[in-house]
């Protein structure tokens, strides 16, 4: 990171972290002192559509759902939409994309028949999001609820492992990224030692690494507010993950009060975290191989455009 805050492309997008070697499905590199920052945006009319969106609202990276995330059934990706979304993103230098696996699934399921259709919605999951070229795919490690902590994690691991097994991951620019989650009872991922553990069993048998998401930390009781809160809470993710293990920031002000555990999104600046701790971490360097998404409510038309633009000032100030 320079001294005026911005951040070399080269930086921002090393290999590995969005842009790989795999031109065709990132872009040419981010124009000098750019951040990755965008949101996540729908795909009604065809997944292409989603780049045409980000770049109307000034995003150079975005999120998506690759189907419908409250339906077990998907539809294959048209390999004609899928090269149309490859070169518009290179057209547009827009990357790297992430999709979002459906909010059904739940590998740690104690239920016999829901985590075998986890287990094939995931493979879905994955295979969609190779056929599309996005670089990662997000998933919540689930809930453990009628098990104990160690066996929903084991049951985490051993059910994605069915779903990527025998799945052909060479050459490609792709992720799993275990998101933290916003520490509910039951819930795997509340702590940072359980996303580490999940992502330290995977290794052997997926490329794999982290997403964070602010509003999750903040409820589930990690300060980020403080200055002296997110400097703890930076180490311990240093200690527990290793900074170049995050590969994603969910960008999410919080309607809820700190260590509340409730998962409510709100506006960028507008909640219980407030502006300044974006400003960190856009700034921080340790972070400066990462893309900054935001989940924000859309309330009102502009409001993706909003929280972006709100970002992107931060990253700037």
């Amino acid at each position: 990171m320079a001294k005026d805050g911005t951040i070399d492309p080269q930086e921002a997008f090393p290999p590995g972290a969005g842009a790989g070697a795999d031109r065709s499905a990132t872009g040419p590199a981010a124009a000098p002192g750019t951040r990755r920052i965008g949101v996540h945006l729908s795909t009604s009319g065809g997944c292409w559509t989603a780049v045409d969106r980000a770049v109307e609202i000034g995003a150079n990276t975005f999120q998506i759902f690759s189907s419908s995330p409250r339906m077990w059934r998907a539809s294959a990706v048209k390999p004609a939409d899928a090269k149309k979304m490859c070169d518009l993103r290179a057209q547009f230098g827009v990357g790297p994309v992430a999709i979002h696996a459906s909010y059904l699934i739940n590998v740690c399921s104690q239920t016999d028949t829901v985590r075998a259709n986890s287990v094939a919605a995931f493979r879905g999951e994955v295979e969609r999001a190779l056929a599309l070229h996005a670089e990662f795919l997000v998933l919540h490690p689930g809930s453990w609820k009628g098990l104990t902590r160690d066996e929903g994690l084991r049951l985490a691991a051993q059910s994605i492992q069915r779903a990527v097994a025998g799945t052909d991951f060479a050459g490609a620019d792709f992720r799993i990224l275990i998101e933290n989650t916003a520490g509910a009872e039951f819930s795997l991922g509340g702590k940072l030692e359980q996303v580490a553990e999940l992502v330290e069993r995977l290794r052997p048998c997926a490329p794999v690494a982290v997403c964070l998401d602010t509003c999750h930390l903040h409820v589930a009781g990690y300060d980020i507010v403080s200055d002296a809160g997110y400097a703890d809470t930076m180490q311990q993710v240093g200690a527990t993950l290793g900074f170049d293990a995050v590969r994603v920031w969910h960008c999410n002000d919080a309607k809820a009060a700190f260590g509340s555990r409730l998962d409510r999104h709100q506006h960028i600046g507008q909640g219980t975290i407030g502006a300044a701790p974006f400003r960190c971490l856009l700034h921080d360097p340790r972070f400066a191989h990462c893309a900054f998404i935001a989940e924000t409510p859309v309330d009102e038309p502009g409001d993706e455009a909003r929280n972006v633009a709100a970002l992107r000032a931060l990253a700037a100030d």
